[in-house]
């Protein structure tokens, strides 16, 4: 199998696309490869592999922190997933780029440390996978409302379902 990598809008923000092996029985993507991420330049070493589930137009984050590479991708139904830069002393600070993500186009985002991310459910329901680099210190997690004006996201919907938590992260100051 073989991955194509694309640079997107956001420096060091990458979209990985898997190849996907189709026939009569089915369809078989290999999700990872270490060798394979490595020869195109992706030498990060994962330690987690997380799921959530979610329902349709469930909205959760926009959660990152100052360590933390994560490889997002969907394994059931569709997401749309945005990464927002959130380095104060980047050119591209709070400039966010927009994805979606499925089942179907198996496509993965490696989102770097200082971005933020989050997603919102399309589907009835979704399965998001995402493998991360650091293991999980609730103290070094950061949030960002998911529709701060600062930020100026824009979001496929305007009544999202929020965790306590999401809903009630604070703006940017």
């Amino acid at each position: 199998m073989s991955i194509t990598v694309e640079k997107t809008n956001l420096d060091g923000v990458l979209l990985i696309k898997p190849s996907k092996h189709e026939d009569y029985r089915g369809t078989f993507v290999e999700l990872y490869n270490e060798d394979e991420y490595f020869q195109n330049g992706i030498k990060i070493k994962f330690l987690r592999d997380d799921i959530s589930t979610s329902s349709k137009n469930v909205l959760r984050g926009i959660h990152y922190d100052n360590k933390t590479w994560k490889l997002i991708q969907c394994l059931y139904g569709k997401f749309y997933f945005i990464v927002i830069d959130m380095r104060k002393d980047s050119n591209d600070y709070l400039k966010w780029e927009a994805f979606i993500l499925s089942s179907e186009n198996r496509h993965q985002v490696l989102v770097p440390p200082n971005f933020g991310n989050a997603h919102l459910v399309l589907s009835d329901g979704c399965i998001f996978h995402y493998k991360m680099s650091e293991y999980y210190n609730p103290e070094s997690e950061k949030c960002v409302s998911w529709n701060d004006p600062k930020a100026n996201i824009f979001w496929p919907i305007n009544d999202p379902i929020l965790s306590q938590k999401d809903s009630s992260t604070a703006f940017i100051k």
